[in-house]
């Protein structure tokens, strides 16, 4: 069941997306060459309690940390740790918090340092294909509408879309219905209505789609090696087209 939201607790989701993206931003700053992945786990937490949210992912399924690192060809889910950051890496940043008993979900992929064009490339498209997706959250539309323009966005550029993790509702719970894929045809799935919260988060490999899970569980690698990006946006479906929930005010 999809649970639409009202004005009010759209609100409430919007300020738990508000904390997640001053976190993100903060976390752009200060990751550096040199740093450990628990380092920015660390950052995080502190940035989310300092807005007095509370970390949406420490403990959900057990999970044992606030924040999802995933580097170079991890592609999601990646446990922090003593793995040292280095120049030139990619890293994947992933962060949820609670406010007043509502999820906020965000991610972004940032490079470190300088980079080649082909990674700057792969980050750009991968961006590229959420604003994309974000574009199709129009009252009336179909669900898919968002995860062909994903797809199609990224299959342009050359690349692959994950298709072993989706997209997802979002309120008093940080996964609720409907799952939303970064792929399929359009026109199909429920309408799309005022009030529902939407987590859009494509997952964009340079290589192939497939996806390997390591030993632990959780972090998510591409099972050729390529290099992986991901970047996700909470938004809210309203009369007046989709509003990202998950942006600062520029």
């Amino acid at each position: 069941m999809i649970i639409l939201k009202s004005k009010e607790e759209v609100e409430k989701i919007a300020v738990a997306c508000r904390m997640v993206a001053t976190a993100l931003d903060a976390l752009k700053t200060y990751i550096k060459p040199g740093m450990t992945t628990k380092m920015l786990d660390a950052y995080a937490e502190e940035k989310i309690c300092e807005q007095g949210g509370i970390p949406a992912f420490k403990g959900y399924h057990r999970y044992p940390a606030t924040l999802c690192v995933s580097v170079n060809e991890e592609v999601v889910h990646g446990i922090p740790s003593d793995k040292l950051i280095k120049e030139g890496d990619i890293v994947g940043l992933d962060l949820g918090a609670i406010y007043e008993g509502f999820y906020g979900d965000s991610a972004v992929t940032v490079a470190v340092g300088e980079v080649s064009d082909e990674i700057q490339r792969l980050l750009k498209v991968t961006e590229g294909s959420l604003f994309a997706g974000i574009d199709q959250g129009r009252e009336g539309g179909r669900l898919s509408d968002i995860s062909h323009a994903i797809q199609a966005y990224v299959e342009k550029e050359g690349y692959s879309v994950v298709t072993d993790f989706v997209g997802h509702g979002i309120g008093r719970s940080l996964h609720e219905e409907p799952q939303i894929p970064n792929f399929g045809p359009k026109g199909q799935g429920p309408r799309l209505r005022e009030g529902m919260v939407l987590a859009i988060e494509p997952m964009v490999n340079i290589g192939k789609h497939q996806v390997t899970v390591k030993e632990d569980g959780w972090t998510a690698v591409s099972s050729d090696g390529s290099l992986s990006a991901h970047f996700e946006h909470t938004i809210a479906i309203t009369k007046d087209g989709p509003v990202v929930l998950s942006q600062l005010a520029a």
